[in-house]
């Protein structure tokens, strides 16, 4: 019976390395392999050197910062496409989107003051311009600011 401690690899499967620079007998003596002098035959080269060209590292600049990444992007919509909603009713994101409004309930919606608005409604978005406010109000209106 087999034991673990007796397993060995199939023939030929495991290949001895070769021995650099352990004499000409070896077949890998003198220079190792590595031809005559030269950068190459001697230490280590990162692979990023670039034979004393600028480094693309340091040609390339990285200066100042960029605040898109963390902007909040609104969907906007104008006072006057309120309008096709019926009057007295509660005007939400997810109204909007079944409008035809905006593309996503799940992003943050403002309402911009462009336009008339002559019905009744509570008004719900993310933010609001101060314009908008004064429109939805001065129509008898309400505003309710969603986290």
């Amino acid at each position: 019976m087999r034991r673990l401690q007796h397993l060995r690899p199939a023939r030929g499967a495991v290949k001895q390395t070769s021995r650099l620079g352990r004499g000409r007998g070896t077949g890998t003596g003198g220079t190792s392999g590595k031809g005559h002098k030269g950068q190459k035959a001697r230490g280590s080269i990162q692979p990023w050197f670039e034979g004393g060209q600028m480094p693309i590292q340091r040609r390339m600049s990285h200066k100042g910062f960029n605040n898109a990444r963390f902007a909040r992007n609104y969907q906007v919509i104008n006072v006057c496409h309120l309008s096709r909603f019926s009057a007295e009713s509660v005007v939400t994101p997810d109204d909007m989107k079944k409008a035809g409004l905006i593309s996503s309930r799940f992003r943050p919606v403002k309402i911009l003051g462009k336009g008339e608005l002559d019905k009744v409604l509570t008004v719900c978005a993310h933010s609001f311009s101060s314009k908008a406010v004064e429109i939805i109000k001065s129509a008898g209106g309400t505003v309710e600011v969603l986290e």
